[in-house]
């Protein structure tokens, strides 16, 4: 089917990695979000659709765990409970959403063709504002001048 709507874990290359995510031991199952993660974000070449597509669903996996995220999509992600995961992995997300949304990522370029390219590239910029959010403005002066 390839991809059916616009979530992390809506396309089958996301969908099989939760399925190998509840396949997996207990202990290896950080270890394969971070692997994913890595490639994603040390990608220096073109990020095709596969590994694009896995990294955004280990994204959204760091971000159900944030505590302004949420669930990581309906139906499709892991069955399995996750472990909680190591404060570097949102750093790492945040980088490797940076490639996903960079002009070097085959999914973004397949997603900007779309009707609902523009829904989708929100998606991901939401999931990358939870785990980097912008620093607000400063509104009061600390000391006069």
């Amino acid at each position: 089917m390839g991809t059916w709507d616009i979530g992390p874990f809506d396309n089958d290359t996301a969908a099989d990695f939760a399925g190998d995510l509840d396949e997996a031991a207990a202990e290896e199952r950080v270890p394969m979000i971070r692997r994913v993660l890595e490639r994603a974000a040390a990608c220096v070449e073109f990020l095709e659709v596969p590994d694009a597509e896995r990294a955004v669903a280990a994204a959204a996996l760091v971000v159900a765990q944030h505590h302004a995220g949420g669930p990581s999509g309906p139906g499709y992600g892991p069955s399995e409970p996750l472990p909680p995961f190591p404060a570097d992995l949102r750093a790492l997300a945040v980088a490797a959403l940076d490639q996903v949304l960079g002009g070097l990522c085959e999914l973004a370029v397949v997603w900007d063709e779309a009707v609902d390219g523009p829904k989708w590239r929100r998606g991901i910029v939401r999931l990358r504002g939870v785990l980097d959010p912008p620093v607000p403005p400063q509104r009061e002066v600390l000391f006069a001048v």
